[in-house]
């Protein structure tokens, strides 16, 4: 199962993501779970890096298995905004993909 947490803030948003595991949903190259994981929070990196101009601080590992990205904490606001809404963007995504494969993906918020 993929576990994917949002840790947010005391003020509630988001400072970092980690995605631990892997779906099993299919056999190797047609695990549709984990493609469709993989390619939302990929896509929301880039779209971070490309715009908002942020680099995400990215720890990838496990074959795949691992991905942990954390928000930079020297952001200026109208920067920061940005990267909040692709974030959320990405958890409205990865919560969709929960309600219809939820044996395969959780997703959770810590604070």
């Amino acid at each position: 199962m993929i576990q994917v947490h949002f840790e947010r803030t005391s003020v509630g948003t988001i400072h970092s993501f980690t995605m631990d595991g892997h779906a099993d949903s299919g056999p190797y190259g047609f695990d549709l779970v984990c493609a469709g994981a993989s390619a939302v929070s990929f896509g929301a990196v880039n779209a971070i890096a490309e715009v908002a101009g942020v680099d995400l601080n990215v720890d990838m590992r496990d074959n795949g298995g691992f991905l942990r990205c954390a928000v930079p904490s020297d952001l200026e606001e109208s920067v920061s905004e940005k990267v909040q809404i692709l974030l959320e963007g990405l958890r409205i995504s990865l919560k969709t993909m929960e309600e219809q494969y939820s044996r395969f993906i959780h997703v959770t918020d810590v604070n």
